[in-house]
């Protein structure tokens, strides 16, 4: 019986203690949660698009002719095989000549997105802080690379995201599985170095 209140007076004590680190971390917590939450959705590769096959040249006026007809052998799959038949098959009906316009003129090149130089941003997490370098040449972005790593864990881990900059044009890469938070401050920091190319 003598030691019950000791352990209350223990247990309270270090009940004290969690309260205070929580309540004083919560606004960190808050700010880091906060800072992650829009950069949950991965990154949408942009589709593949083929252009279409160019167009014959037509002249306006000038009229469009149909294909001859011609005799197309074919042979009956379900029946022998030994019997050939012929069979005529008709040209596709002749279409009336359609006035082409000429295409559009192409859009004008647009203008460069960011100024040439190179560029450090800085991103955090609550593993450390990453330092982006980010050069422009030509307007457009040509590399990505961490400057400075001052978090506690190697910043290896999210090497295979470096092209992705430069490939996409932009800051958003794909999350690097083992290192979140590492990819969203290597993300931040791209994002500042480039908003101060602009």
């Amino acid at each position: 019986m003598k030691h019950r209140p000791l352990v209350a007076l223990s247990s309270a004590a270090v009940l004290a203690v969690y309260a205070a680190g929580y309540v004083r971390t919560r606004a960190a917590a808050d700010r880091f949660a906060a800072e992650a939450a829009p950069r949950r959705a991965p990154a949408a590769t942009p589709p593949l698009v083929q252009a279409p096959p160019p167009l014959p040249s037509i002249q306006p006026g000038e009229p469009v002719i149909a294909p001859p007809t011609e005799r197309v052998r074919t042979r009956a799959r379900a029946a022998a095989r030994e019997a050939a038949t012929e069979a005529e098959v008709p040209a596709a009906p002749i279409v009336e000549p359609v006035p082409i316009t000429a295409a559009p003129p192409p859009a004008p090149a647009p203008e460069a997105q960011f100024k040439d130089g190179t560029y450090l941003g800085w991103g955090y997490c609550r593993h450390g802080d990453i330092q982006a370098s980010v050069v422009i040449e030509g307007g457009r972005i040509t590399s990505a690379t961490v400057a400075r790593c001052l978090t506690r864990y190697s910043c290896s881990w999210i090497e295979p995201i470096y092209p992705q900059v430069v490939s996409r044009q932009s800051p958003e890469v794909d999350y690097v599985s083992g290192a979140t938070e590492s990819t969203d401050a290597f993300h931040d920091a791209v994002a500042d170095a480039l908003s101060k190319a602009k």
